[in-house]
């Protein structure tokens, strides 16, 4: 393929990506006369202090942010220690029944998210804590996708190298800490971006969870907004 063909190519790759997010940010810049009328606006407005206003008025658009961001960055937190712990022993140790274990959670992977939305709910509801955090975080902190990312990623650590560690007198958790991460870092970064998106945007069970406004998500209070 010639380069000219190539560049083409890769430059209506990226619009086709990039378009939608730029009209996007265009649309927040004028008023729905405009966002609906018959000729779509791609230049900058002057109404996006007046639409932001109207948000914080409407949803608390700051608050609910706050909201977000810590559910989160909290579900995240937890969720990544809980797969790189449970990663490592999956692959660095031989306990009875580790391979009956792993695919017993490989398993989990195949049932649809909705058949657990019941029973979730109704633990959370025993243990008084339906309209509250941790309703949205203890249910996520197990991530199977993420145990098994771990686990596939550190197989292919050498166990000389944790071996070395351990001759030097590191326990477990120091060559954890100080040889696993290290190496592990691209693959931490990259599982941290995929449960932190999901968890900021994730809509039903935060809609079926909360009860009030103060509590909202960003996905949950921006629905509220239909109908404006």
């Amino acid at each position: 393929m010639k380069a000219w063909t190539l560049t083409f190519v890769l430059a209506a790759c990226f619009a086709l990506c990039v378009g939608p997010f730029y009209w996007l940010a265009m649309a927040a810049t004028h008023g729905n006369s405009d966002i609906f009328g018959a000729t779509p606006k791609f230049t900058p407005g002057d109404q996006l202090g007046a639409n932001t206003a109207k948000l914080e008025e409407s949803i608390g658009l700051v608050h609910v942010l706050g909201n977000t961001l810590f559910v989160a960055v909290a579900q995240t937190s937890v969720a990544l220690v809980v797969a790189l712990l449970a990663g490592y022993a999956f692959a660095k140790f031989d306990f009875r029944g580790r391979n009956a274990f792993f695919v017993l959670l490989l398993s989990t992977l195949v049932i649809p998210g909705g058949v657990t939305i019941i029973p979730i709910f109704e633990l959370m509801n025993d243990l008084g804590l339906i309209d509250s955090f941790p309703a949205l975080i203890l249910p996520n902190l197990t991530v199977p996708f993420g145990i098994f990312l771990m686990r596939q990623s550190l197989l292919a650590v050498p166990d000389e190298l944790l071996d070395a560690a351990r001759v030097d007198g590191a326990g477990e958790l120091r060559v954890l800490w100080q040889v696993v991460v290290p190496v592990m870092r691209p693959v931490l970064a990259a599982l941290a971006v995929f449960l932190f998106l999901g968890a900021g945007n994730d809509f039903l069970w935060p809609l079926i969870a909360l009860r009030t406004p103060e509590m909202y998500t960003l996905p949950v209070a921006l629905a509220t907004l239909q109908g404006l």
